[in-house]
This record gives C-alpha cells, sequence and structure tokens, in this order.
C-alpha cells in the first residue's frame, strides 16, 4: 500500500507541475497577443516541431562517392611521402 500512496502523491506533485506550466504559457501567448501580431507569429514559429531532413538515396551515394575520392587522395599522398 505503501507504493500506491507514493504513486499517487506524484501523480498529485505532477499534476500540480503541469497545471503551473499551463498558467504560464496562457501568460505568454495572452502577452503576445496584447503585443501584436507580429509577436504572435514569432511565438507561433518558435512552437512548432522541426521536420526531420531526409537524404535521398542518390544524395547518400553522391556524399558517399566523394568521401571515398577523398580518403584516396589522402592515402595515394601518404603513399608518394612513404615511398
Amino acid at each position: 500500500m505503501n507504493i500506491l500512496a507514493a504513486i499517487k502523491r506524484e501523480e498529485k506533485k505532477v499534476r500540480k507541475q503541469l497545471a503551473k506550466l499551463q498558467n504560464q504559457l496562457n501568460g505568454l501567448v495572452s502577452a503576445a497577443e496584447a503585443l501584436g501580431n507580429s509577436t504572435n507569429r514569432q511565438v507561433n514559429r518558435e512552437l512548432k516541431v522541426v521536420k526531420k531532413r531526409v537524404l535521398s538515396a542518390a544524395g547518400r551515394a553522391a556524399i558517399a562517392k566523394a568521401a571515398k575520392k577523398r580518403w584516396a587522395k589522402v592515402r595515394a599522398q601518404a603513399k608518394k611521402m612513404a615511398g
């Protein structure tokens, strides 16, 4: 029973923190609206989720080819210096 009580206390604590954060967010949104649309757009832009960038297979192949070419050049110079 002690574990259940501890979980309930923790849940209550987290819910209280969530309510506090929601109030702060509402205050910020209200302040942004009061300042005007330009600020509101700026706040909305910061809240957007950044999409994951995707690289095509052709793009990956081109990068790999360029890397192999660079390393071949480095190896050739090292061979020239050693030999």
